[in-house]
């Protein structure tokens, strides 16, 4: 398939700059597998669509306050650095701009100098390896303490609070960018869905910006993924097990967390086991999905890999009308827009 067969019209109107309040009252558009029924609700109703013995499985990851701004050392011209991946130690893999600055040996200040950096390598993908020092505090208090959330692109407001950018249940900190669906859950929500009987499980996915990079080659196959680190831990993989034995929904909230379990179930001959590692899954039309049976997710961008995602779980010519229609109906698109659940 190509990539322009991905891409459909959003007046910018309809991109969301941001969070709605509360949380679960977010649009939602139910879109059924079996019968193509379309339906328009509030996130709030999955406690009427969610039955005892379905299972939502949630990415508990933590977005780190990952852009930074500084300046260069010897000329005190302004760089911005955009943390990507934890190397080890203090070895980060970052995003500079502008990247003609951060020459391999460039040292940049941040933070009026509570931060230093030093370029050790600069990556065939043009990305830089960045060993970061400083003296005294933890890496992660000074990030805290200078750094701003990485909101994307096509969201120009300011934050009121940095939280807006977390899910309730974050924990694990690490991510470029934040599992977006997930921002629809408030802990009571959680809660009445655990006392209706419906599993709520946690696994970590730490979101790179390489998720949500432009696909530039037309023909999608020649696409390339960037690689994610996950960890499923052992009482998620049961629950998992327990749901699927007893005939219940394994449902995935967002496509991190899909594409975390449809990458251990392609290695682990369908089994989903407590387990950690490396994933460059690309999920696209014609793919073979051995593990959910739902997902929720948001509107995504035209042409992106999390809307051929959607595709190969809902259909091609499917998500693209409902695309159609959730323009028509106004939804909310984006990180802090409207939600669909597919099942």
């Amino acid at each position: 398939m190509k990539k322009s067969d991905f891409y459909y019209e959003l007046p910018e109107e309809l991109i969301a700059q941001h969070p709605i309040e509360p949380r679960d009252s977010a649009r939602l558009m139910t879109l059924n597998r079996q019968t193509g029924e379309t339906g328009h609700r509030h996130f709030y109703d999955i406690m009427e669509i969610l039955q005892p013995g379905d299972c939502l499985i949630l990415n508990n990851t933590r977005v780190l306050p990952a852009r930074l701004y500084g300046t260069k050392e010897d000329t005190g011209a302004r760089v911005e650095f955009l943390l990507l991946t934890h190397r080890e130690g203090n070895l980060w893999e970052v995003i500079t701009g502008p990247g003609k600055r951060a020459k391999q040996g460039a040292r940049f200040s941040f933070g009026d100098g509570i931060l230093h950096a030093e370029i050790l390598e600069v990556l065939p993908d043009g990305n830089r390896l960045a060993q970061f020092s400083y003296e005294g505090n933890n890496f992660y208090e000074i990030l805290d303490q200078i750094g701003q959330m990485p909101l994307p692109h096509y969201i120009t407001a300011e934050l009121t609070d940095n939280e807006q950018y977390q899910t309730v249940y974050s924990k694990e900190l690490g991510s470029a960018a934040a599992p977006t669906a997930g921002l629809h859950f408030t802990d009571e929500l959680l809660d009445r869905l655990r006392a209706k009987g419906v599993g709520i499980g946690f696994l970590t996915l730490h979101v790179g910006i390489g998720t949500f990079r432009p696909v530039k080659a037309e023909n999608i196959e020649d696409h390339h993924m960037h690689s994610e680190h996950y960890w499923m831990p052992e009482e998620t993989a049961q629950l998992i097990q327990d749901t699927k034995k007893q005939g219940g929904r394994v449902i995935a909230v967002g496509t991190t967390c899909c594409r975390t379990l449809e990458s251990i179930a392609r290695d682990h001959n369908g089994e989903i086991c407590a387990c950690s590692g490396w994933t460059d899954i690309f999920i696209y039309p014609g793919f073979s999905f051995r593990c959910i049976d739902g997902l929720i997710t948001n509107f995504h961008l035209p042409e992106s890999t999390l809307i051929m995602l959607v595709s190969a779980f809902y259909g091609y010519q499917q998500t693209m009308d409902a695309y159609k229609v959730a323009v028509k109906e106004k939804y909310r698109f984006f990180s802090f827009g409207d939600a669909m659940l597919v099942v």
